[in-house]
């Protein structure tokens, strides 16, 4: 039994909510993902200044992320992946390209970036819920 993918003993109820944001916020980075998943060394452009790992990595941690959690499926792992590439979108929305945290216009700017990166912290604090494939296999039976 690997503790970390364990999933919380969590109420019907509760379990329900973390499904509802599983879905939509996995179906969001699905989409998200997907264009950036299809030239994932590349997705940002030849001026970028990133190398190609790490877009490649940001591209499967959206779109496998975005499955994990649509799963509820090695969530912890997935939620892992996405907090560091949303953490990362927020220091360059914020601290490099200066955006506001809610755009007033045209441009940029970091909230969706930060509420994803909450909803991350959230599911790797809390798990999955009761209604997920971790707790298929990783969960004790009721």
């Amino acid at each position: 039994m690997i503790p970390l993918f364990k999933p919380l003993r969590l109420s019907a109820r509760v379990s329900a909510g973390l499904l509802i944001l599983r879905l939509v916020a996995g179906l969001a980075f699905v989409f998200h993902g997907y264009g950036k998943i299809q030239n994932p060394l590349g997705w940002m452009g030849p001026d970028a200044g990133i190398p190609g790992v790490f877009q490649a990595l940001a591209a499967i941690s959206e779109f496998g992320g975005g499955i994990a959690w649509l799963l509820g499926l090695l969530t912890p792992l997935a939620c892992l992946g996405l907090a560091c590439t949303m953490t990362v979108a927020v220091r360059l929305h914020a601290f490099v390209l200066h955006d506001p945290f809610v755009a007033k216009g045209p441009g940029g700017s970091y909230e969706l970036a930060a509420v994803y990166l909450c909803v991350a912290i959230l599911l790797l604090l809390a798990g999955p819920g009761r209604f997920s494939v971790d707790r298929l296999i990783f969960g004790e039976k009721d």
